[in-house]
């Protein structure tokens, strides 16, 4: 066994098996499809004021490996050389459940550190019990471990609890170097299609990884869908350690969180069930959906000259 000290900048250190003695998961199998297509849609809403909408449909990556996740967790994946993955989430995680599905597609144990020991003693909510439908093994822990999960003490006592200490582990909302990176390739494949690239963010890694792979001239915008001006920083920190600098034109409109993560209000699904009927795309209320709302109250604001062009990052799909 080999330790890691933290490649990755990810403030996480563990204990893992040695790779040369395992392969690598064929993701290539999976058929992924990218780059995932653009969607022209007419919005009154957005073209009385010179705007086009385009939706970049990255939910069309694959049907379960959905959106950002596949872009985060592939270039993960294959560092794990075929270990058993541990990761974190909340008790409705995207990322645990993109994960979960991928160990049961690719063969690969997952364990899922899961936010909230209270949690342990009620029935599932549909997201956690789609994870252990998918074979993930998921441990609950109080918040205050869960806050400090990132320093190796606290990392090395969960891995001994759940006796896994040759598991490969990715941070939370799956945020490493390495997702940054595979992220860039959003942003190429959006060059000269848009002025503008927007995403609803989380952990930032999809938008630290998007504005690298822009081409000068364009703009990355992120729609924060948790409290707190925390996630400038994050990115900064994310984009220093994957690329040794801030990278391309992005910034952040954190006013359309609706509350916090996981939280919604009658307005936002009023809002989405709108934006469904209009252009016949399910849209995911805890991420999407907010930065549509976004978008829409952005552009009747004026914020967007006339004969600008906006790309709205499709980064997920509601759980089916």
């Amino acid at each position: 066994m080999t330790r890691t000290d933290d490649p990755e900048g990810t403030g996480i250190t563990g204990i893992t098996g040695a790779p040369e003695a395992l392969e690598a998961p064929d993701l290539a199998g999976l058929r992924p499809r990218l780059p995932s297509p653009l969607q022209d849609v007419a919005d009154e809403r957005f073209g009385r004021h010179g705007v086009r909408l385009v939706l970049k449909r990255d939910d069309l990556i694959h049907p379960e490996l959905v959106g950002n996740k596949w872009r985060k967790l592939a270039p993960n994946l294959a560092a794990a050389a075929g270990r058993a993955v541990l990761t974190f989430g909340g008790a409705y995680s995207n990322h645990l459940r993109a994960t979960a599905a991928a160990g049961r597609l690719l063969g690969l144990p997952t364990i899922g550190v899961v936010r909230g020991q209270e949690l342990s003693g009620r029935p599932l909510n549909p997201s956690l019990a789609r994870c252990a439908a998918d074979g993930m093994r998921l441990h609950f822990v109080d918040r205050s471990t869960y806050r400090h999960k990132t320093e190796p003490e606290t990392l090395a006592a969960i891995l001994r609890t759940l006796g896994a200490e040759d598991a490969y582990v990715v941070p939370e909302g799956g945020s490493n170097s390495l997702a940054v990176r595979g992220c860039q390739a959003l942003g190429e494949e959006l060059r000269g299609q848009a002025d503008v690239v927007a995403l609803a963010c989380g952990t930032g890694g999809t938008l630290a990884g998007l504005a690298a792979g822009l081409a000068p001239g364009q703009r990355a915008l992120g729609v924060p869908v948790l409290k707190g001006a925390f996630l400038s920083a994050d990115i900064q920190a994310l984009q220093v350690t994957a690329f040794g600098a801030r990278q391309g034109d992005w910034s952040l409109d954190e006013r359309f969180h609706f509350g916090g993560y996981a939280r919604t209000t009658p307005e936002l699904g009023t809002f989405a069930e709108d934006f469904e009927h209009r252009h016949g795309l399910p849209v995911e209320r805890l991420y999407v959906a907010k930065m549509l709302y976004g978008l829409v109250t952005l552009a009747e604001e004026g914020a967007f000259p006339r004969g600008t062009t906006v790309a709205a990052v499709i980064t997920g799909a509601p759980l089916a």
